[in-house]
Parts: structure tokens; sequence; C-alpha cells
């Protein structure tokens, strides 16, 4: 596949209390947002590439099912997924880590609901989750910060869609690599 060197900025953006967290209006449709409770290295898989593949989302292509099974029953890490009628539309993975602080590791929504209103809601809902995680983690401290980054290689709507619900910039890196051409897609490495 052919390649390219290109320059990727990465903004990293924080809540410090749920209360810098600015609610999207609810969506003109129903979309119903779920935890996916029972740790699924397919679902998981399939959300990662369904989401990521138009993104360079290239991380966790080359992970076994037995690394994503690892990932995904990590004591507090919850997956959110948005439904509209019964499909996977998106979704919110909130990674807890020490000292009350919890990442959002991954976050979007499948091609065809972008632009339709939902992206803002489910990140608000994901936030949510990530700021009353400790409610549902009996041993877990209460979160005291709420980070996530974004990168220039990322959908054009996302870094404007955190600054929107509250997320601030606290440090910007630019980092030049080798991507090829075009993103892997939804389906990497198939023919």
């Amino acid at each position: 596949m052919p390649t390219r060197q290109t320059e990727v900025t990465h903004w990293y953006l924080e809540q410090l209390s749920p209360a810098e967290l600015r609610p999207a209006k609810a969506p003109d449709i129903r979309f119903d947002i779920v935890r996916a409770e029972i740790p699924s290295p397919e679902f998981g898989r399939f959300l990662y590439t369904a989401v990521g593949g138009d993104w360079y989302w290239t991380d966790r292509l080359a992970w076994s099912y037995d690394q994503w099974r690892n990932w995904l029953s990590r004591p507090g890490l919850e997956t959110w997924v948005g439904y509209v009628r019964g499909t996977p539309a998106g979704y919110v993975e909130l990674d807890p880590q020490p000292d009350g602080v919890v990442e959002i590791t991954c976050f979007g929504l499948l091609r065809p609901f972008i632009g339709r209103g939902l992206g803002g809601h489910l990140l608000t809902i994901g936030t949510s989750r990530a700021w009353d995680l400790a409610t549902r983690c009996p041993d877990r401290k209460p979160t005291e910060r709420v980070w996530l980054s974004t990168c220039s290689n990322d959908g054009p709507a996302a870094l404007k869609n955190y600054q929107a619900r509250g997320f601030r910039v606290y440090d910007v890196t630019t980092t030049t690599g080798v991507l090829p051409h075009t993103p892997p897609g939804p389906w990497p490495n198939s023919l």
C-alpha cells in the first residue's frame, strides 16, 4: 500500500469537574445509549474498526482475541453504545485510571450516522458516565478528571464537539509519521 509522510497534530483535552460538561441537545430521533456489560472481543473490534476505520485508528488492529478480551475485561472499563432503531450507531469507551482519572479512549459514530445530531448527545452521555463511574465500581475513588485526545486525522467535527461539551485543551503536540494514502476502512486487510 502506498504511503505518505505527514504531520499529525494531537490535542489533549480535559474536564476537571462535572460542572464543566455542557450537554448537547437531545437528537430529534430515538437514540438509545446502552452499556455493553458483557466483554465481547468480537463486538469491541467491530466498534473499533467500524468507527475508526475511516480515521486511521490502527493501534488495535493487530490485537489478538486474547488482547481484546483482556482489555475489555479490565475492572471498571466501560463501553457505551448508541443505537438507532436497533443498529449500532456509535460508541464511547471509558478507561478508569488511578487517582480518580478516567480517559475516554474511543469515541465516535459509524459513517451513516455522522451529521445527524447524534455525536454531541453521545459524548454528553459518555462524559456523564465517566464522571459517575465510581458509582458502578465500589472500590473506585470518585472521578476528579476526565480526559481524551484527538488528532488531525480524526473526524473533522471531533475537536469542535469536544470543546462544545466543555473539554479544554491542555496540551498540543505535532509529530511526523508515515501513513497509508487512505485509512484502513472498516474492513482492514480485506480484499
